[in-house]
């Protein structure tokens, strides 16, 4: 079955209107506190990383019916059983009904602010030159790919330039496979909007992304 990311919306028609929500509007539910504390303790515990989670989301079956936390619940749920870290009777329940799997590590409350604070830098060391220069223009690869992957559909195959050169970083790509971290460059490219959109962008629009090195290739190879 061909990998489908329900997540990568940006430029596909959608029914109704977007409507933006207050910065400091951060919860709709009560629940949805615990959910977000549940996701970032077992995030902490190493059973998986941060791009396998993404994958695990946007590849629900039901992600557009489901909210923002909602997703993240469901994305978990279905991470732990995968490793046999939850059962469905104990999900149905919504409560332990077997012994506890063994996890690497375990955050403990009183580490929480710093363990937040300090985040998960995705910076590594350069091992190679950057195969691109600022100023330089390329084309975004074409071809869908069966596995998670960071290049937005509504880029693929379009011609942008590079704005900014950002490091070598963990390829979500192979870390969200367990392929390991991969490091590339990253740079940030930009887009004329009506290179992405034609006629229908509005004149004068650009937009940036964060692209991994082997996303691209030379405009004029």
């Amino acid at each position: 079955m061909s990998y489908l990311s329900h997540a990568d919306l940006g430029g596909r028609d959608m029914p109704g209107a977007i409507v933006p929500e207050a910065e400091d509007d951060l919860f709709h539910g009560d629940w949805e506190p615990r959910a977000l504390a549940l996701v970032l303790a077992m995030g902490a515990t190493g059973s998986w990383n941060i791009d396998a989670s993404r994958s695990a989301r946007e590849t629900l079956p039901d992600y557009e019916r489901l909210s923002y936390y909602q997703i993240w619940l469901a994305a978990m749920e279905k991470l732990m059983a995968e490793r046999g870290q939850v059962q469905p009777d104990e999900i149905e329940a919504g409560r332990m009904l077997h012994p506890p799997a063994s996890v690497k590590r375990v955050l403990k409350a009183a580490d929480v602010p710093q363990v937040l604070a300090k985040g998960s830098p995705t910076e590594r060391p350069a091992t190679a030159p950057a195969r691109f220069a600022v100023g330089q223009q390329v084309r975004t690869r074409a071809a869908h790919v069966d596995h998670h992957t960071r290049l937005p559909g509504y880029t693929q195959g379009k011609l942008g330039r590079i704005e900014r050169i950002n490091g070598m970083h963990v390829f979500a790509d192979a870390n969200a496979q367990g392929r390991g971290e991969a490091p590339q460059w990253l740079y940030t490219v930009c887009f004329d909007g009506q290179a992405l959109w034609g006629d229908e962008a509005r004149p004068g629009l650009t937009v940036s992304i964060d692209a991994w090195e082997s996303y691209l290739e030379p405009a004029n190879p």
